[in-house]
């Protein structure tokens, strides 16, 4: 019935996603620091309106009908013994090992702490602090930025909010000039206050911020949403530096392999197949590399199946809420152009919602 041991390192898009389809064919275990899935892309509101806090928190007890979870850390990854080693010294056997242990992300996107508890008491203070604050500024004019700056002026019309962003545009990395001029009018007429060709560092004294022209901003409350992490210090720890490029991220071959191993996948925002990092081409990964393990699972003799080989999304829907009513989205068409749609379509694919209702459903749950 089951081809192999398949350990997947990380619960977050990319590997939940890949655990769910290797579910029926492998026996799957799951490894991951936190008792729950936590769903990223509402957590910018979360960090915001308190009737969002628990929105982020889906329970794993339902994705796998015939595989399991394992609440731990994984510090190794012994392919001598071809063992995956938790902090516990517990040591999970594979025939193949996936590592999906994602990124890390500024707050408020990142899950505090490994219960549900610690993480929601960590968006209550960001909610307390953003309903007290008299200035906020948010550091970074990319999709997280934008997204925030919105969200935080719509809980507070009464607080002086500041955009600061490095770059010459706002979503200048998405390739887009009509979204970022779209998504500069948006804040503008809601009184945000953005400043380009602005790259900030914390000043001398205490909730001052200096640009690089030595301007001085003074801020009561600061996020910064300036890119993230790979999650993969673990693994140079662990002696597999190597694996990794100088950004830290795990250097894979067209098949997703892991660079010259044949049982070892990466996929998602840990790797380094060159992208934007978001979750459509997260759970693109995760189908092609299930294929790919289920292929070298049950290859033998001359009848192989051929592995497929993964080319990166350069040009895909981008969405990009203004809060749940507005927004702008980004939509690849022939020729190389880039349609932008405004706030209903933006409304109805992600911003009243943030895609909660579809992830609970990836995860075994109803919508609701």
């Amino acid at each position: 019935m089951y081809d192999g041991d398949v350990v997947v390192i990380g619960g977050g898009y990319a590997g939940v996603r890949l655990a769910k389809r290797l579910d029926g064919s492998a026996r799957v275990t799951l490894v991951d620091r936190k008792e729950v899935f936590f769903h990223r892309i509402a957590s910018l509101r979360a960090g915001v309106d308190p009737e969002w806090t628990g929105a982020p928190f889906i329970p794993y007890d339902r994705l796998l009908r015939n595989g399991r979870v394992a609440v731990g850390k994984a510090v190794r990854v012994d392919t001598t013994e071809r063992q995956v080693v938790l902090a516990t010294g517990e040591r999970l056997p594979y025939d193949v090992v996936v590592i999906a242990s994602g990124a890390d992300y500024p707050e408020p996107a990142r899950f505090t702490g490994t219960t549900p508890e610690e993480a929601a008491k960590s968006f209550a203070e960001h909610q307390q602090n953003i309903a007290t604050a008299d200035h906020v500024l948010v550091v970074g004019g990319g999709p997280s930025g934008v997204e925030l700056s919105a969200e935080i002026r719509l809980a507070r019309p009464d607080a002086r909010v500041t955009l600061a962003h490095s770059g010459p545009a706002l979503l200048h990395s998405t390739g887009s000039v009509r979204a970022g001029r779209k998504a500069r009018a948006w804040l503008e007429a809601h009184d945000v206050e953005v400043q380009l060709d602005s790259f900030m560092s914390p000043g001398n004294d205490f909730g001052t911020y200096r640009d690089a022209r030595g301007n001085v901003i003074a801020a009561d409350l600061s996020f910064w949403a300036t890119g993230t992490t790979p999650n993969t210090l673990w693994l140079r720890l662990a002696g597999h530096g190597d694996w990794l490029n100088e950004a830290g991220h795990v250097k894979v071959d067209r098949t997703l392999r892991v660079e010259g191993w044949l049982d070892v996948f990466a996929v998602g925002d840990v790797n380094d197949a060159t992208e934007l990092k978001i979750t459509p081409a997260a759970f693109a990964q995760a189908d092609l590399a299930a294929h790919n393990i289920r292929t070298y699972l049950q290859s033998s003799g001359k009848h192989r199946k051929e592995p497929r080989s993964y080319r990166p999304i350069h040009r895909t829907p981008l969405i990009v809420p203004f809060g749940p009513t507005d927004g702008v989205t980004m939509l690849p068409v022939l020729g190389g152009e880039t349609a932008v749609l405004g706030g209903r379509t933006t409304t109805l694919a992600k911003a009243k919602a943030l895609m909660t209702p579809y992830m609970r459903r990836q995860l075994g749950y109803t919508a609701a």
